[in-house]
Order: structure tokens, then C-alpha cells, then sequence
């Protein structure tokens, strides 16, 4: 199913899943995934590493989600890759009944300065993908607080709109605590030109260090309300994931409410505190 046309006609719901390293057996993130089929997401992404690192086993778990009868999405990256190289991967996709693919600049592998590819930049791989394979529904990024190498958030919404432009039919946000500041970014986008629909990408609360270093390592802002859950918790795990599972369900409201077409929740293929997440805000398996 492409995912354009689900949000046609719905709010979606879908998460972000990792594959496991080359050593480590599928068993794990299969039952991972198994209870969060149990929320009936409308599709599952699947990401992988920095230059193209476990791409074979982020192939390994798309196929695993297809094959369940669930709506699977890859993310695919500049990094590394030519034009004749991307071609293979899609025909691969296709073949494989992939019909989406989230197109991404992609992060750079330590001591690199670009791409080393034919693509710098995730527009110019929308571009070229929405050219040579008509038939794939394309997901672009974006950032509601700007990327953290852009100089400006107009800048990078001007970028934004080239995704769209060269093909991009939805998007999928990077993480954003603050909602104000998020519906800003929502507003600003619209008076661009910016008109395909917005799926907000939700970071649980879960883990007092790893928030901290994920929101930072983003460029995002800490707002008032999670800071005085960090300051309160932070040598106190058992009651710091309590108080964020309560802060995202919260959040997941206020996003709802700031008219999103769609939550997609980066798992960290943790499925028992995103089951506990999703059951405080209402949403029930």
C-alpha cells in the first residue's frame, strides 16, 4: 500500500525500527515487532546505519514486515551511492513488493565530508527516484527546528520544498519536543508552498541520558516542561521513564491537536515502554 494513499484518508499511525547487528538473530526485533502489529500501524519504517552500514539486514527486516501482511517503508541514503548503484536497489525494492522508500541525505561515516556519492543532498535523490521509478511513493525528512547544519529554518523550509517539489509526497519530521514551535514550523511551511502532508515523528521519553543526548545531537530544544522532568528524575530511571511515558502520551494529544496528518514513533525497538506509551495516551492493542 503507498502510504500517499493512506493519507487520504486517515490520521496514520506507524513506527521506526532498527535491524541488529550481523551477528545477532531476527528473533528479537520479530517479537518486537509482533506486539506492536497489535496497535494495527499503518506502515513500519526500517532504517540503517551511517554509510550504508546493515543495509543488507535493514533488506532482511523489510522483507520480514512485508511478509506479515504490514506496510513497510526503507529508508534509502545519499551516502555512497551512485546512480547506477540506486538503480539496482529500487528494482530490488520493487521486487521484493516495496512500494515506499524514505530518501534521505543520509549521516556521514566518521572522517568523511560528503556524500562520496553522485547525490549531495536528499532533494537530488528525490529528484532522480521520482524520474526512473514513477511507481515508488517517496517520503522526505524535515526538520521542525532546522537541521543542525542549516544556517537558517528558512533555508532549510526553501530545501524542504524542493523535496517536494522534485517528487517527495509526504514527510516525516525529525524529533520536536516542543509542539509551539513545531506548529510554527507547520505554519511557515504552508506559506512556502509547502502543501503534502506532515507526519510528526515522536521520540519517547523513556531514558533520562539518551533523550538528552539524542535532543542535542538534533539541534532541538528542551522545553520547560521535559526539563523539569530531567531536573526532578535524572538519578531516578524507574521514575523518569514513569514521568515520560506520561509526558509523550500528553504530547501525542498535542500533536493531534496541532492538526498532523500522522504520528510515527521512533521505537528504538523497545515495544514494552512503547506499548505503555500508547495505552496511557488511550490508544489501546
Amino acid at each position: 500500500m503507498k502510504i500517499a494513499e493512506l493519507l487520504k484518508k486517515k490520521t496514520t499511525l506507524s513506527f521506526e525500527v532498527f535491524p541488529p547487528k550481523d551477528e545477532v538473530p531476527l528473533d528479537g526485533i520479530q517479537n518486537t515487532l509482533s506486539h506492536l502489529y497489535r496497535f494495527k500501524p499503518d506502515f513500519i519504517s526500517c532504517t540503517y546505519g551511517a554509510g550504508g552500514s546493515k543495509r543488507g539486514r535493514n533488506i532482511e527486516l523489510c522483507e520480514v514486515v512485508e511478509k506479515s501482511g504490514h506496510t513497510v517503508m526503507p529508508h534509502l541514503t545519499c551516502v555512497g551511492h551512485s546512480r547506477d548503484e540506486m538503480k539496482k536497489i529500487i528494482k530490488d525494492y520493487i521486487d521484493r513488493g516495496f512500494e515506499n522508500v524514505l530518501a534521505l541525505r543520509g549521516d556521514f561515516p566518521a572522517g568523511w565530508n560528503g556524500t562520496n556519492g553522485d547525490f549531495s543532498h536528499a532533494d537530488e535523490l528525490i529528484a532522480f527516484l521520482s524520474a526512473e521509478f514513477p511507481q515508488m511513493c517517496i517520503a522526505a525528512a524535515a526538520y521542525p527546528e532546522k537541521h543542525i547544519s542549516a544556517p537558517s529554518l528558512e533555508t532549510d523550509i526553501a530545501c524542504l520544498r524542493s523535496k517536494q517539489d522534485n517528487g517527495a509526497q509526504f514527510i516525516i519530521t525529525q524529533l520536536c519536543h516542543d509542539v509551539p514551535a513545531f506548529e510554527r514550523f507547520l505554519e511557515q511551511i504552508r506559506k512556502a508552498g509547502v502543501t503534502i502532508p506532515v507526519i510528526a515523528g515522536i521520540m519517547p521519553v523513556l531514558s533520562c541520558e539518551p533523550i538528552i543526548r539524542m535532543t542535542i545531537f538534533n539541534g532541538c530544544s528542551i522545553p520547560a516542561e521535559l526539563a523539569a522532568i530531567i531536573g526532578k528524575y535524572q538519578n531516578d530511571p524507574v521514575s523518569f521513564t514513569r514521568a515520560g511515558i506520561e509526558y509523550t502520551a500528553v504530547q501525542l494529544h498535542r500533536y493531534i491537536a496541532a492538526g498532523v496528518n500522522g504520528l510515527h514513533l521512533y521505537s528504538l525497538n523497545k515495544w514494552e515502554k512503547i506499548t505503555e506509551t500508547l495505552n496511557a495516551a488511550g490508544i489501546s492493542n
